[in-house]
């Protein structure tokens, strides 16, 4: 069968999953007319070989991986333990990988054999601390369809679970927690900005995963993810409401990474706050409570956003100033850090490693941070060159602590966590 993955790729193995396993319907035409475009190819292989004689009894699966660059191949065998979430994507199920007992999580999807998946193309490009990690592939199929199983880490809760933990108790998440789960949701966008032109367009805190014991964030579901090219037009209508840029309700075509940096900017607020900032009930709606906070955009703010935009008949409302917006004991670094994310204009918006690199996160920065706990701080501080590439020393000197510049004797370290 030739793969949908393009000529070039190796085509994950096939397994064939038994009933047990829950079967995504079939979605209508995607809304995204750029989303089911073929993607480009990475060149980079995952471990999966390609080829599978694989079995199937209950909710066992058994696949192939290995078997390229002279890797011999080796029986994989997962039990589906349970779903951990379903979506118009498909849906995602715990697993245990048998053969170490690692826990893994397995992200199912309708495949169209026509094209690549744009997904698993972008996730075999990643490597970082704050970004989820594929472990590999493989395809499933039932009578009509075929599925494409990206099997991921298994991270157990999410940044939106952990505040409500909070706010369910009418309690403020603790501002080391906030500062954590930031600073680290800061990294990772810093990393698929600029070191791989990657544009998340679905930051939220319920992709954010972090892990109870670590304290440890990492992006996920790229599943909206596209390596935006300047001159390139792209659908504006994506991106949860809440935490959609202003640009893209204005219905630019033409945007920029910084539509992430908009979002994880709503998603500190809501960390501060303890609800979403902007709570829009539909597109309308979320153009007016962006309004209420930042006032009616400027025709050149507007301009900004999207030059092609027309209709100016806005009512006049006035910025309400940031600090009424937060409690009175919100340190004033945090309030600096909000209102550099939330302008309107892109261009105007501090870029994710100018955020990591805020006083809002000095206190990371102490060398005897710690958690409430006691426990260190998850790595904070373990920057491969390619992420700090073409930055000021300047820049860098601000995000990276002496203490850790001092162990390294470089501008940057290479290992070494916080």
């Amino acid at each position: 069968m030739a793969s949908p993955l393009g000529p070039h790729h190796h085509e994950p193995p096939q397994a064939v999953v038994g009933p047990p396993l829950p079967q995504p319907r079939q979605q209508p035409p995607l809304a995204e007319n750029d989303a089911s475009k073929p993607a480009e190819s990475s060149g980079k292989e995952m471990s999966s070989g390609a080829e599978g004689n694989d079995e199937v009894t209950g909710n066992i699966i058994s696949t192939i991986i290995g078997g390229k660059n002279g890797e011999p191949k080796q029986t994989a065998t997962y039990m589906a333990e349970r779903v951990v979430g379903t979506g118009s994507f498909g849906v995602v199920f715990q697993a245990r990988y048998l053969e170490t007992g690692e826990a893994v999580a397995i992200k199912k999807v309708l495949q169209d054999r026509r094209y690549k998946n744009r997904e698993l193309q972008l996730m075999r490009l990643m490597d970082h601390p704050n970004v989820i990690s594929l472990r590999h592939c493989f395809f499933s199929s039932t009578k009509d369809e075929l599925f494409l199983n990206l099997v991921m880490e298994y991270v157990p809760e999410t940044v939106y679970r952990a505040l409500k933990h909070y706010t369910n108790v009418n309690l403020r998440m603790p501002l080391i927690y906030v500062k954590v789960y930031a600073y680290q949701i800061f990294r990772g966008l810093a990393y698929i900005h600029n070191v791989l032109g990657v544009c998340h367009r679905d930051l939220k805190p319920q992709n954010l995963l972090v892990d109870p014991l670590t304290h440890q964030v990492k992006l996920c579901d790229f599943g909206s993810a596209k390596i935006l090219v300047k001159g390139e037009a792209n659908i504006s209508y994506i991106c949860s409401r809440y935490y959609r840029a202003p640009e893209l309700i204005f219905g630019a075509t033409e945007y920029t990474t910084s539509v992430d940096v908009w979002s994880a900017g709503c998603v500190l607020a809501e960390l501060l706050i303890g609800q979403p900032l902007f709570p829009g009930e539909n597109q309308v709606d979320q153009l007016v409570e962006i309004i209420k906070v930042l006032g009616t955009p400027t025709r050149e703010e507007i301009r900004c956003m999207n030059p092609n935009y027309t209709d100016f008949r806005f009512p006049q409302v006035k910025a309400h100033p940031w600090h009424k917006i937060f409690h009175k004991r919100m340190p004033p670094e945090a309030i600096d850090l909000a209102s550099r994310l939330l302008q309107y204009s892109p261009s105007l918006r501090c870029s994710a490693l100018e955020a990591c690199a805020h006083p809002f996160f000095d206190e990371l920065r102490e060398p005897n941070a710690r958690l409430p706990n006691g426990r260190p701080l998850p790595p904070l501080f373990n920057f491969e060159e390619e992420e700090l590439d073409g930055e000021s020393p300047e820049l860098i000197n601000k995000i990276i602590p002496e203490h850790i510049r001092r162990q390294t004797g470089l501008g940057f370290p290479q290992s070494t966590g916080a």
